[in-house]
């Protein structure tokens, strides 16, 4: 491949690259379009002017630089729409440069598909460009080198990665959301149902996101596109009936306007401007719903907005529209004294307008305004000193980043993951007070345990009760805005598994988990030794547990010591056949004789080639060893395709297959003991199952059952008895009986279990 010629950014030919500019900027194709602001870029780094310019906010050389170098890696490649892919970079800087965007961050919308499209290394884009447009740019690229499992996996480790890449530069979202607009403007050239999922998830994750970061200008496109495509009929009908009253309702807030505008300037109040603001289509369509409404009943479809010089006037304007209509109780909400965590501001009233219909009034700033409009965007774009300074994640408005940062951590399932995402995204947020005055925000619904945890581990660890206002509460009270909540603690209070019956924030359930975990290691450990000893065998069982290749196995799983794998194997953290198959390697690798004495290591089975052959391809025996004689599988252990076996001759009924370790098989003599070993043939080549039981250990909470048995649904195992055993603060117990064809699909759906947050411990039940 050849790459274009530019060089590190301290040795560019500048005249060299000029003419290369020229040269793409008067012979493009047709089909490409250079936006004025690009075609100025590039006149002014091709001729620059002979006196540098003062204060020049933006780096004209970084941003044609990476302009060439995409222009000339994108050659040859086209979009579904059949224009040529470099139209994709332009619209995604231009964008950037619309919000005020930095030399850096432009230069990122031009190359955040190179790495993902083509063959350049996140090394050489910062050899060219520099560390910070390598960062936004691996922040911005998609994980598409690894494989995953399943594409909620996958969605789950871009998120979790750009949000990692968002700690260290919240401008990688700023590019992330630019590239996302985009592609939702020319979504039409995919095919529907990838349209829909594309759709989906622009709804779920990065309109909240726009929301969250303050952008209200691609927060209301993104949310107008998303539902043009996922109710389209809907869409289409709102969009017809707001046409075709345009002409009264403007009429109306013209007068409206006029009158307010007249009636503040009469006091003296310097205001900027007054307008009207039409309502985006998805905003009347999710008030329809929430209220149950038809069109016609919806009456605040516009707005005015009140832009003035100071806050103090903005609070006198206030005034003048009171006095001028009458206030809708209960309307009023103040975001200038109270801002929102993404720090918009402005004064929102609802008032009976002239023609006795409700009218919505907003009033800010010009920098309240601004600041609504780009968000943290805004940072840049209106800037007071001319730097395009970088935004520290530790502002208090990224509180709710560090918190997903937070909990992220600790869910391993992605399932559970992204449906967390969504909701900490999505959800409202409610604004409490600490009893010195700080305000909290949580998310909707929160009670003092969520705020407890908010403050500080060790304040939910200990709480013993809260105040609310003063008074006593009980801890499961949901807080409202503007309450002060006082935390009482005692050092020998703690977490109950009920308090995950209300709490709400994921920060504060899983530190409830983890409390409870901990609290429980000798329980944990415990078990973890039992699981491992039926495995094993008791047969030299507390010796291997002091050995050396046990020590190995425990440094090799990442925990200090052989009790800390224990108490991870108790709760379900590490899995019984990870320990096992890293104990056979380390026992091969000090003592080879021993390691025969270990349990065989599983097999991996091609579970799509099972499901294409057809049962008449199954020997007549799933058991080697033991043809043309009468034998069953022993009912004890219930062994499965996958795990050493060991037939014993019975009296009555043939010869009994059992699991090598099964507690009936240590006491019998050799000579009732016969080798046997799996069909390979039937493990490949046939669809047979094999019962086994399992119990789970669960925090108790609605719809974790089906949590359960949809993991099981994935990997197609049937369940075949259920049963569940609860009791008042105490997990739940969830024994269940499926049917399995081969230890690695068992091994893989009870790892998928594992992973579920409220699951403590999953285990094999032997009869």
């Amino acid at each position: 491949m050849n790459l274009p010629t530019v060089t590190h950014p301290n040795s560019v030919n500048s005249t060299a690259l000029a003419g290369e500019i020229s040269k793409i900027r008067d012979s493009a194709p047709k089909d490409i379009t250079i936006p004025a602001w690009l075609n100025e870029c590039l006149l002014t780094y091709a001729h620059p002017p002979e006196e540098e310019e003062p204060n020049r906010d933006r780096d004209i050389s970084l941003i044609c630089r990476a302009f060439n170098f995409a222009y000339a890696l994108h050659e040859g490649q086209y979009r579904k729409s059949g224009e040529p892919y470099i139209a994709h970079p332009i619209a995604v800087a231009g964008l950037l440069y619309d919000l005020g965007g930095d030399s850096v961050t432009i230069a990122a919308g031009f190359l955040h598909d190179v790495v993902e499209d083509t063959e350049v290394t996140p090394e050489e884009i910062e050899e060219r460009f520099g560390f910070q447009v390598r960062q936004l740019v691996e922040g911005v690229t998609k994980l598409s080198s690894f494989n995953f499992s399943s594409k909620t996996e996958r969605q789950a480790e871009n998120f979790r990665r750009m949000f990692l890449a968002m700690a260290e530069d919240i401008r990688v979202i700023v590019v992330k959301l630019a590239d996302r607009l985009h592609n939702m403007r020319t979504l039409e050239y995919l095919k529907p149902e990838k349209q829909q999922r594309i759709a989906q998830e622009t709804r779920d994750i990065f309109a909240p996101l726009a929301n969250r970061l303050g952008i209200g200008r691609l927060k209301w496109e993104l949310e107008d596109l998303c539902f043009k495509y996922l109710e389209p009929p809907e869409y289409r009908e709102i969009q017809k009936l707001v046409a075709e009253r345009r002409s009264d309702r403007e009429n109306r807030i013209e007068q409206t306007i006029e009158l307010v505008r007249k009636s503040i300037e009469k006091l003296g109040i310097s205001v900027r401007e007054v307008t009207g603001r039409p309502k985006h289509l998805y905003g009347i369509y999710r008030k329809m719903k929430q209220q149950q409404k038809a069109f016609e009943e919806i009456y605040d479809i516009a707005a005015i907005r009140i832009i003035t010089d100071t806050k103090d006037s903005c609070y006198r304007s206030l005034a003048v529209v009171h006095d001028l209509f009458k206030p809708i109780p209960g309307r009023f909400k103040d975001y200038i004294g109270l801002p929102k965590p993404n720090r918009y501001q402005s004064l929102h009233t609802t008032v009976f307008g002239s023609t006795g219909r409700p009218l919505e009034v907003q009033i800010r700033t010009l920098e309240m305004h601004h600041i609504a409009e780009y968000g943290i965007a805004a940072h840049w774009k209106y800037k007071e000193s001319g730097s395009s300074e970088q935004l520290s994640t530790d502002d208090e408005k990224f509180t709710w980043l560090r918190q997903l940062l937070e909990w992220q951590k600790d869910l391993k399932d992605a399932q559970e993951y992204v449906e967390n995402l969504k909701s900490n995204l999505f959800e409202d947020d409610v604004y409490v007070f600490t009893p010195n005055g700080d305000v909290i925000s949580l998310a909707r619904g929160a009670t003092p345990v969520d705020f407890a945890y908010r403050i500080h581990t060790e304040v939910g660890n200990h709480m013993k009760g809260a105040r609310i206002n003063g008074h006593w509460s009980v801890v499961n009270t949901p807080l409202q805005n503007g309450d002060i909540v006082e935390i009482i603690t005692n050092k020998n209070s703690h977490p109950t598994l009920d308090w995950l019956n209300f709490t709400v924030t994921p920060s504060a359930r899983n530190r409830i988990r983890q409390w409870y975990k901990r609290s429980h290691r000798e329980e944990n450990v415990t078990r973890g030794r039992e699981l491992l000893e039926k495995e094993l065998g008791k047969n030299g069982f507390e010796a291997l547990l002091k050995s050396e290749p046990m020590q190995m196995v425990a440094e090799r799983c990442n925990y200090q010591g052989v009790e800390d794998l224990l108490a991870a194997l108790g709760y379900g953290e590490a899995t019984l056949n990870l320990v096992v198959n890293r104990l056979r390697d380390a026992v091969k690798a000090t003592q080879p004789i021993e390691a025969d004495s270990l349990p065989q290591s599983t097999e991996t089975i091609d579970a799509n080639a099972i499901r294409n052959v057809s049962r008449e391809s199954c020997p007549t025996s799933p058991i080697a060893g033991v043809e043309g004689l009468m034998h069953h599988i022993a009912g004890c252990c219930n062994p499965i395709p996958g795990e050493a076996i060991i037939g014993v001759v019975t009296r009555m009924k043939g010869i009994s297959i059992h699991r090598q370790g099964c507690v009936n098989v240590e006491k019998m003599t050799g000579d009732r003991l016969i080798p046997v070993s799996w069909n390979p043939l039937d493990r490949k080549g046939c669809l047979l199952t094999y019962r086994v039981k399992i119990q789970v250990e669960t925090i108790d909470r609605v719809g974790v059952m089906r949590d359960v048995l949809g993991r099981l649904s994935d990997d197609e195992i049937n369940v075949c008895q259920a049963e569940v055993h609860t009791s008042p603060g105490k997990p739940a117990l969830i024994t269940l009986g499926i049917e399995i064809r081969d230890r690695d699909q068992f091994d893989r759906s009870v790892n998928k279990i594992r992973q579920m947050s409220d699951v403590l411990t999953v285990r094999r039940i032997e009869q």
